[in-house]
């Protein structure tokens, strides 16, 4: 997310950063309201310094005698030029007055209350937004609760229906199950045609239908809205019955016209609506809902409530909020005691049934609180961005009013220059961005790293999402090393790269300021727990298929390197930067990666082998690759509590330059620690312990190999060896599986564990060699495999060199290796699935 308002102001609640964010902008309009008091207060003083400038000539007139009879003295004449002065100086201080409202406080005044509703507007879309989705979100704390309540007790159900009729001397032997016997109300049966009676006539039923659909086609049908109890469809009022029976069933009077209206009611045909009893009257103000049995004798369609759904564009009215206790009318309409549903369903099927209810509200719930979550951050970020255009615009407005007010004063009285000059120095020396900038740098809250909602399977099933689920589990759905999501868009990019014109296209779709609406469409059509097409890709454009990757690292539980180890790369960056040489901080560096889940592992050394792939490929200089450090560095490393200082903090940014700078190093050196661990977990794995003595001379043999193998000069590394005792890892937090293959078999048969996809190691071509039989120099001595990768421009190192000497376009390059090596363009992606 681009630096600014839109990337400054957030927090995990949303409402604290826009709390400090809007605090500050209505700081502003109290500034702009002290400005505009400073102009009308000098104004006023100019005018009434002028009003008592003109009043000394009528002062002096009204004193008889004195310069009046000299006429010809030198003296009067001194005297005269100096009461014109006088006049002349408050014609000019009236004139500043009259400057000072017409330049700054008219125009200005009008300015700031534009702006000051501008902000509240903002302030209260926001507000109501945030309210909605709180809203939402205890919604789904409360279905998620009521959903696990109602598995617990399909659980308990399920353990008391095994233990309640087991034989105690056989387990094979069951007693029969005992059927409750259970009483059934007799219901009517509504195939029986009996006549029904209309007042003074029987009709057959018919007729009763037919009369029925004619009445359906001539009244009026509506809705009527009943406070507490809601909207009720299907609605007529008792006068236009009433008038439709007089003139279609030859009523002679409005008495006999109701009592046919009763008959109707009690018949069960209509019933009265928002008021107490069943009685039938000729009144507008009478309302008579038709019942679904009329409609199922007639075969009309019955008109029902539509389902509100909330689009993208949202606003407080067309968003409605979940309610698990439900509206009364619903709860009114439920009970109906003689009438249920399901008059053949067993409390265990009612208690699945209702679980599954549970489950559907839960999860419908959660994609609704998704929608808004979505929703509202697009519109944080509009208005952000809104807000941050106005604030600039204010401080701009104010440096135009101190330069409107200097030129006020300066165009009327030069005795005033030296104060003007001081005036505009002050103006001088107001600078918008950087007022800007300091309140970014004093008053931000945290960068855009957005918290999803993951819906909470009870069975810690995760095939229902793929963004904001734990990086691991993702990984262990798609059964892959590296998440599908990642490998599958990273070979959509290097499969188009070549496709853009020139290298700064191929760079610059890493940097574009992608709106997030495009990019949270984009994570909708993906976000569905399960492997998608490229195809799906195909729909947007590079930099929206790109900024979607970089929203799914910031989405995870947990950074891609884990906060956890935040402090430790802290440490390396401001001790052992200054104090240590560069061989030994990249031997921590890989130390520190060492401790992190192997699906971290192998995710981080796919992207940063397509960046620095990327970064080669296309020349790219110093400044291209610190950009593109700084826009992903809260999606590699971030800490686990924003505050003050980290957000000054540079560490994720010097991480990532060293893993950009030093790759096949740091991950050369995890893939041969993985390698050994892989030979020699067998032995460190506790296991029982075996009074088997026939294989005791082969255990003894192969613990002193792997003895032998971690002595050798390839267990030098810095990486942490293996902990025992109370240090000892849970198993699901291993950092390599177990294999206890040997050395030799592992690197034929199976590939490392840290091995992602598409490294020259694991290709078709290497592994059919190794299949065939190489040369045994190739299969004896520990070849230096590359590092690992997700992607594979299909461009051999040796024309690396000679494309950065050349002032070629990578892409003639790309396609004239392609042309001659008969190698298809764009990635060959392989990833073989997890051995666990």
């Amino acid at each position: 997310m681009a630096s600014g308002f839109a990337g400054s102001f957030w927090s995990s609640d949303y409402a604290g950063g826009l709390g400090v964010l809007f605090g500050k902008l209505q700081q502003g309009v109290q500034e702009n309201q002290q400005i505009l008091t400073v102009a009308r207060m000098r104004a006023d003083a100019e005018e009434v310094y002028g009003n008592s400038l003109a009043s000394i000539t009528p002062a002096t007139e009204r004193v008889s005698g004195g310069f009046s009879r000299d006429e010809g003295a030198s003296v009067r004449k001194a005297y005269e030029g100096v009461r014109t002065e006088m006049e002349t100086a408050a014609a000019n201080h009236r004139k500043i007055g009259s400057n000072i409202r017409e330049l700054v406080i008219n125009p200005f005044s009008r300015w700031c209350e534009a702006h000051a509703a501008r902000v509240q507007n903002s302030q209260d879309d926001l507000q109501s937004r945030i309210k909605l989705h709180d809203r939402q979100a205890e919604a789904v704390r409360k279905f998620r609760s009521q959903y696990y309540n109602k598995c617990r007790l399909v659980e308990d159900l399920e353990e008391e229906d095994k233990l309640a009729f087991q034989d105690p001397q056989s387990e094979a032997a069951q007693s029969p199950k005992v059927k409750v016997p259970t009483i059934k109300m007799s219901e009517p049966e509504d195939n029986e045609e009996e006549p029904i009676d209309l007042g003074d006539e029987t009709y057959q039923p018919d007729q009763i239908k037919k009369i029925l659909s004619h009445m359906l086609d001539h009244i009026k049908l509506g809705e009527v809205k009943v406070p507490i109890l809601g909207t009720y469809q299907n609605c007529s009022n008792g006068a236009d019955i009433t008038d439709y029976i007089q003139k279609h069933m030859a009523a002679t009077s409005t008495s006999y016209a109701e009592r046919i209206g009763q008959d109707l009611v009690n018949n069960g045909f209509l019933r009265l609506v928002g008021n107490v009893g069943n009685t039938f009257a000729n009144s507008s103000r009478m309302s008579y809902q038709w019942k679904p049995k009329v409609f199922q004798i007639t075969g009309v369609p019955e008109k029902k409530q539509p389902l509100v759904r909330a689009g993208t564009n949202m606003s407080t009215d067309s968003f409605t909020v979940d309610s698990p206790v439900g509206t009364v009318q619903e709860y009114l309409s439920g009970w109906n005691p003689l009438n249920n549903q399901y008059p053949n369903e067993t409390p265990s099927e009612r208690l699945r049934r209702e679980a599954r209810e549970a489950d559907d509200r839960y999860k419908q719930s959660v994609k609704k609180l998704d929608s808004l979550r979505c929703n509202l951050e697009e519109a944080m970020i509009d208005h952000l961005k809104f807000m941050e255009r106005c604030e600039l615009d204010r401080l701009k407005a104010i440096k135009a009013v101190i330069l409107d007010f200097s030129g006020a004063l300066s165009n009327v009285i030069p005795s005033l220059q030296s104060t003007v000059d001081k005036m505009m120095l002050f103006q001088e020396t107001v600078q918008p961005l950087g007022d800007l900038r300091y309140m970014l740098e004093n008053y931000r809250t945290g960068p855009f790293v957005p918290k999803v909602t993951t819906y909470e399977n009870y069975y810690n099933s995760v095939d229902e999402q793929t963004f904001g689920v734990d990086l691991e589990a993702r990984a262990r759905s798609d059964r892959k090393r590296v998440p599908i999501i990642v490998t599958t868009i990273l070979t959509f990019l290097d499969n188009h790269y070549p496709d853009l014109e020139g290298d700064e296209a191929r760079r610059g779709i890493w940097l574009v300021d992608v709106p997030l609406a495009q990019t949270h469409n984009l994570r909708a059509s993906i976000n569905t727990g399960k492997n998608f097409p490229q195809e799906v890709l195909e729909k947007y454009d590079i930099p929206i298929v790109a900024n979607v990757l970089k929203l799914y690292l910031l989405e995870l539980p947990d950074s891609l390197v884990s906060s956890h180890v935040y402090e430790i790369v802290k440490t390396i960056y401001s001790t052992t930067a200054a104090e240590t040489s560069e061989e030994t901080r990249i031997n921590v560096i890989q130390s520190t990666l060492g401790q992190l889940r192997l699906a971290n592992i192998a995710t981080l050394d796919a992207i940063c082998t397509h960046f620095t792939r990327l970064i080669e490929l296309t020349s790219a200089d110093d400044t291209y690759v610190t950009a593109l450090a700084t826009a992903l560095a809260p999606c590699i490393l971030r800490p686990r509590q924003e505050s003050s200082l980290t957000m000054n903090e540079r560490y994720s940014y010097r991480l990532i330059r060293d893993l950009f700078a030093h790759k096949d190093a740091i991950f050369g050196e995890l893939k041969r620690a993985s390698s050994l661990t892989h030979s020699s977990s067998g032995a460190q794995r506790p296991r029982a312990i075996s009074t088997d003595e026939s294989n005791r001379r082969a255990n003894y043999e192969e613990r002193h190999r792997a003895i032998a193998a971690q002595r050798s000069p390839r267990a030098t590394s810095p990486a942490p060896g293996p902990r025992g005792g109370s240090h000892r890892r849970d198993r699901s937090q291993t950092r390599f599986p177990v294999n206890t293959s040997s050395p030799t078999e592992t690197r034929r048969g199976t590939r490392n564990s840290l091995e992602v996809p598409g490294s020259v190691d694991n290709s078709p071509v290497n592994e059919a060699s190794d299949a065939n039989g190489t040369t045994e120099a190739a299969q004896a001595a520990p070849t230096e495999h590359p590092a690992p990768s997700s992607t594979r421009v299909p461009l051999p190192r040796k024309h690396a060199g000679s494309l950065a000497r050349s002032n070629r376009d990578s892409t003639g390059s790309l396609r004239a290796v392609a042309s001659e090596d008969a190698a298809p363009r764009g990635v060959q992606l392989e990833d073989k699935p997890m051995d666990d």
